[in-house]
């Protein structure tokens, strides 16, 4: 039996297809961890679909009123504390003083600051969803001073970097997210995927070289992982490698149908019939 896609004038498959096929998942009050994942919700926006944590801590407020999150002389400061990691400058005697002092305020109301770097960071996909870039940055960079081992701070500047179509910078903050949670299969994906995106933007091989590495890498680890294998196709596809991005399509069509995208089918069609004879 044989699928026939009706003929559809689209544009190329780099970045309108590129960040299509995941669904955003309801947010989740369940206090248990989940994954997230890139979607792409107007063709620009890049939202998470989940987060690692319920929207608030267990037990504690939505933003204490306990503990100061304004930054300190904004005006100063307002360029720092929304970039990735405070723009990883040199700190004043008046910041630090105020970093301790949030610090200090975490210490009294949470019961460590892992607890504290999570809640924030919760707070950060929660302005991330509301298209608030630069208050998640600085909730993100707030995680991030609390615990520079919590994967979700930089995940969530990845992200916020990447709807600010930076995506050097979000691929940087994406493996450093990697380097702390190095068996994050999710994780692994979506940063193949922007750097996907940035080789479509640069042409620069290593970067395509790195995001296949890294698919092959998720899939020692979950073996049928559908995202992976659709990325993979992608991946083939870029290399004008056509029989090889059929394969990998067919290998995520099988396992999960939803995570195919019409646009890069119909691209794949006009590059090469599909050697199974599924889709015409």
């Amino acid at each position: 039996m044989s699928i026939r896609i009706l003929p559809n004038v689209v544009s190329s498959v780099t970045a309108r297809y590129l960040l299509c096929g995941f669904t955003i998942l309801p947010f989740l009050t369940q206090a248990q961890p989940v994954q997230k994942s890139f979607t792409q919700a107007d063709g620009k926006q890049l939202m998470t679909s989940a987060r690692t944590a319920d929207t608030a801590v267990k037990g504690k407020p939505v933003e204490s009123p306990s503990i100061s999150t304004a930054p300190a002389t904004p005006q100063v400061t307002a360029a720092a504390h929304v970039l990735p990691l405070f723009g990883e400058r040199p700190k004043t005697a008046e910041q630090i003083g105020r970093e301790i002092q949030f610090l200090n305020e975490c210490d009294q109301n949470f019961t460590s600051r892992q607890e504290a770097s999570q809640f924030f960071s919760a707070r950060g996909w929660d302005y991330l969803s509301e298209g608030q870039l630069d208050t998640a940055a600085y909730r993100f960079n707030l995680s991030w001073l609390l615990n520079d081992k919590n994967s979700d701070a930089y995940w969530g500047l990845g992200v916020v970097s990447y709807q600010r179509n930076d995506l050097p910078q979000a691929v940087r903050m994406l493996k450093k997210g990697l380097n702390v949670a190095d068996t994050n299969v999710v994780l692994m994906t979506d940063l193949a995927t922007v750097q996907i995106r940035l080789y479509q933007e640069k042409q620069d091989l290593n970067e395509l070289n790195d995001a296949e590495s890294l698919l092959q890498k998720s899939l020692t680890i979950v073996p049928n992982n559908p995202n992976a294998f659709v990325k993979l196709a992608l991946v083939n596809y870029e290399r004008t490698e056509y029989a090889k991005a059929w394969e990998y399509f067919h290998k995520a069509r099988i396992l999960d149908i939803s995570v195919i995208d019409l646009t890069f089918l119909n691209e794949l069609l006009s590059k090469q019939p599909d050697p199974q004879g599924v889709f015409k």
